[in-house]
């Protein structure tokens, strides 16, 4: 409660919620906390003032009240349930706002992001390339917008997929941005989806919002793939997020002439990995068999040496021997433990003895 509290006070950036987390033991302390003591916690004597003011002014059982009527909770970067790649992120929010429901972390995330004036070979492969990984099982990161953004997320519902869209508004229904796509974001969470955004409900979308937004959708998704952007387009800034993040980048190969495709075609000069159908991120991504992965995601052990195996494995491969240290098995268990349970198709073997989770 306390840390969504916070996050309705426009001047608690990511940067001053660390140093108040850091000196006081909880966030209701940081709450009800004095200026001598928000000074001592690395907080401005400027910031810390304004704080006060609007604390003063400022409902915590309204503030519940109409989270609670419209079905959002926030996620605080503390909670076991924020999601764990957004985390690894350097500016991450410390709060998320979701009404919906987000995917499970073993389910694989792509986003999908262009501009909003996308022709129709722009349109056509967004929504082909975005249903088939939708149906097959990944879910689709996107911003809502209008154009390329809204398409992916109509893929994969029609793919009777699951897609997040991550708001530079409020999630709440009379601040959903834009309006026109009202019905398609109640849409997204009837179908098990989410809205997610890291700014309160009730906030008003900005100039700013949008850029800072961008980060969000990167920072959900194993890669992102842009497949229509002009020079100046906020679907870049989201590419250059992911790069930041070292996660993987795709791009759609267009004309050379083409408006819409000079954002893609660089992308793809500066290493960007071409696509040309869904295939070729699920090569890139080590998604084989995504389907079977989602309708199976509880892989069972068959005994205690594969529980300690299959705890330990993540879709990033790990060498044997760091697989022996941390499980505590010997070289010949962990050696027949391992072909067995790749014999089951429990794990995936990437050769060079570096095995990871098929999750």
């Amino acid at each position: 409660m306390f840390a969504s509290a916070f996050a309705h006070f426009p001047k608690i950036t990511y940067t001053r919620y660390r140093k108040l987390t850091a000196y006081f033991s909880d966030l209701k302390k940081a709450w009800e906390a004095e200026i001598a003591d928000l000074a001592k916690a690395g907080l401005e004597e400027d910031i810390a003032n304004e704080f006060l003011l609007w604390r003063d002014n400022f409902s915590l059982s309204e503030m519940e009240e109409k989270m609670d009527a419209e079905g959002i909770f926030g996620i605080s970067i503390q909670n076991k349930n924020y999601p764990r790649l957004l985390k690894e992120i350097a500016d991450p929010p410390f709060v998320l706002f979701v009404r919906g429901k987000l995917p499970s972390e073993d389910m694989p995330s792509v986003a999908v992001v262009g501009t909003r004036a996308c022709s129709n070979y722009g349109r056509q492969t967004a929504f082909d390339i975005a249903g088939e990984l939708a149906g097959q099982g990944a879910a689709i990161i996107s911003g809502l917008a209008l154009g390329i953004d809204g398409i992916a997320h109509e893929a994969a519902l029609q793919n009777q997929g699951i897609t997040v869209a991550v708001l530079g508004s409020g999630v709440d229904r009379e601040h959903v941005y834009p309006s026109f796509h009202k019905n398609l974001s109640e849409k997204i969470i009837e179908q098990g989806g989410a809205l997610v955004s890291e700014y309160p409900p009730g906030f008003e979308p900005t100039r700013y919002s949008f850029p800072a937004r961008n980060r969000i959708i990167a920072g959900l998704s194993l890669g992102t793939l842009v497949v229509e952007a002009p020079e100046e387009s906020g679907a870049l800034i989201t590419a250059k997020c992911a790069l930041d993040y070292n996660r993987e980048i795709f791009a759609i190969p267009h004309q050379i002439r083409s408006r819409g495709g000079i954002g893609p075609n660089n992308l793809i000069k500066m290493g960007a990995r071409l696509v040309t159908e869904a295939s070729d991120i699920v090569d890139a991504l080590n998604l084989y068999n995504l389907k079977q992965i989602t309708d199976n995601r509880k892989i069972l052990p068959s005994t205690p040496e594969e529980e300690k195996i299959l705890s330990l494995l993540t879709r990033e491969p790990m060498h044997i021997d760091a697989l022996a240290k941390a499980s505590g098995l010997d070289s010949s268990k962990i050696n027949s433990t391992l072909a067995l349970m790749e014999m089951k198709g429990k794990l995936k073997n990437m050769g060079g003895m570096m095995y990871c989770s098929i999750r």
